[in-house]
């Protein structure tokens, strides 16, 4: 019988009275395997599949599926498509996300708010429970948790709150937690693609057809009160308006479908085909719901969706890349995170000793005048 006295929580270092409070922000994106062998990969679907969030259907059906075919199956292939765009400095999804964190850091400090900005993964290494645990032992008392999802729905935003209340769970003392849901019509977002898009048709002209691809989710969850398709096409709808694109200039689709089940439509690469097939010479594809490059867009889109258009009879394949660490979107995400944090304590502190050094400077100079 366990004793009642036993606590389910870690130890803690003791709380020191009079500290002064430190503010956070936790940049989190998806994940990505540590390196692209069929063993990482395996690891890494192994977690991100199976989370209940990820894949909604019953879960020991889905676990047998998950462990009995797919776990044998898929690494080996993933591996393979991960292998064709690492760099030497390792998964491009990390290696943005990295910077973006240091970015915003530098930009917040420029504008006088002194914060940390760390980033986390939910799936693999690098995770959330980590990275909460290393604020907790510098002592910060503030956290805003900031998913790279400007979209939210389920099956990612709200997973990232889940790993954050699952480590706060087992945490006695919890910092002040806020969340950034969305922001998706977010001007400065929105500014921040529309300027991409025209900087590259400033380069390479205009296409005959904008595509906006969206990672794609099960219809369902759209029908289970979802709002991300919504958010999707508002997205969509602002960054055509923001570009002066009339309705039969852009089309917006999803990809990344996993599964038998229908889901959000239309598809990408079906659309690809069809534009290809009709007489379409030139497409520029852009994927708004991603900030980072990663998998889905420099080898599903780039390297698939180029294929497949191409293959039916299109003659020029364009893809915009991903905000990455565009200036825009790094001041964008600043003006984000300092909306997020009004009211938080982040100015940095005022050192009273250079102050009355200067003063002192200052009424001497005033005195030899």
């Amino acid at each position: 019988m366990p004793s009642l006295l036993r606590s389910p929580f870690a130890p803690e270092p003791p709380f020191t009275h009079g500290q002064a409070p430190k503010t956070a922000v936790l940049f989190c994106n998806l994940g990505t395997p540590d390196a692209p062998t069929p063993a990482a990969v395996r690891r890494f679907l192994a977690e991100f599949l199976g989370d209940h969030r990820v894949v909604e259907i019953p879960r020991l059906l889905w676990l047998l599926i998950l462990h009995g075919i797919i776990l044998r199956v898929r690494p080996a292939k993933s591996a393979a498509k991960y292998a064709t765009i690492w760099t030497p400095e390792g998964s491009p999804l990390k290696v943005w996300t990295e910077k973006q964190a240091k970015l915003l850091q530098g930009w917040l400090g420029q504008r006088g708010h002194a914060v940390k900005v760390y980033y986390a993964m939910r799936y693999g290494s690098t995770s959330i429970a980590s990275q909460l645990d290393m604020l907790k032992a510098q002592g910060v008392s503030r956290v805003l948790i900031l998913p790279a999802y400007p979209q939210y729905s389920a099956t990612t935003t709200a997973s990232i709150f889940d790993a954050v209340y699952t480590w706060a769970a087992r945490t006695r003392l919890i910092p002040e937690l806020r969340f950034v849901n969305r922001y998706h019509d977010h001007t400065g977002y929105i500014g921040a693609l529309a300027a991409s898009v025209r900087k590259h048709w400033q380069h390479n002209g205009r296409p005959d057809q904008l595509v906006m691809s969206f990672h794609g989710v099960p219809e369902r969850t759209l029908h289970l009160g979802d709002p991300y398709h919504c958010e999707c096409m508002k997205t969509a709808r602002l960054l055509a308006e923001a570009l002066g694109l009339t309705r039969d200039q852009f089309k917006v689709t999803f990809q990344s479908r996993l599964g038998r089940a229908k889901w959000l439509e239309p598809y990408t690469e079906p659309t690809l085909i069809a534009l290809g097939q009709s007489g379409v010479r030139r497409v520029d594809v852009i994927c708004p719901g991603f900030n980072c490059d990663g998998l889905e867009t420099l080898e599903e889109i780039n390297q698939e969706g180029r294929e497949a258009f191409l293959h039916a009879g299109g003659k020029e394949f364009h893809y915009i890349p991903c905000l990455n660490d565009n200036n825009e979107w790094i001041t964008a995400l600043c003006d984000i995170t300092v909306q997020h944090m009004a009211g938080w304590p982040t100015q940095a502190p005022v050192d009273t000793g250079a102050l009355e050094a200067s003063r002192a400077a200052a009424i001497a100079l005033g005195a030899r005048q």
